[in-house]
């Protein structure tokens, strides 16, 4: 009796594994390809120096997006830099105060600019 209520177990701790597997959203959207890395800070002070240039950043999720997940914010002292992730992942999960890297193209965005990613890994 006591080995089909181990089994029984086992069993139940293997299928709630695989179904929280199979049903998370995964930290990972986009294909990498080694752009050079550049700081945050560089980005954002110096955000013309790298216009249509493909670099790689990684620094901690700010203020991102509530309803779908869809951009977030890098944040240097009292500056920012929006980080879109429409063309990767448009329903991301929220990790606001997390690690991330993200590699991407800086493009003009309003008044200012943005990295639009074209890979992202949340950490």
């Amino acid at each position: 009796m006591k080995t089909i209520f181990a089994l029984c177990a086992a069993v139940l701790v293997a299928a709630a594994a695989w179904i929280y597997r199979a049903t998370r959203m995964p930290d990972s959207y986009g294909t990498f390809t080694n752009a050079p890395a550049v700081a945050v800070a560089d980005l954002i002070a110096r955000p013309r120096s790298f216009l249509k240039k493909t670099v790689a950043a990684e620094g901690v999720v700010r203020e991102q997006c509530e309803s779908m997940g869809c951009y977030f914010f890098f944040r240097e002292e009292d500056k920012t830099l929006r980080v879109d992730l429409q063309a990767v992942a448009m329903t991301a999960p929220r990790k606001n105060g997390h690690r991330v890297r993200v590699e991407g193209r800086m493009e003009p965005y309003g008044d200012g600019y943005q990295l639009f990613a074209s890979a992202v890994e949340f950490k």
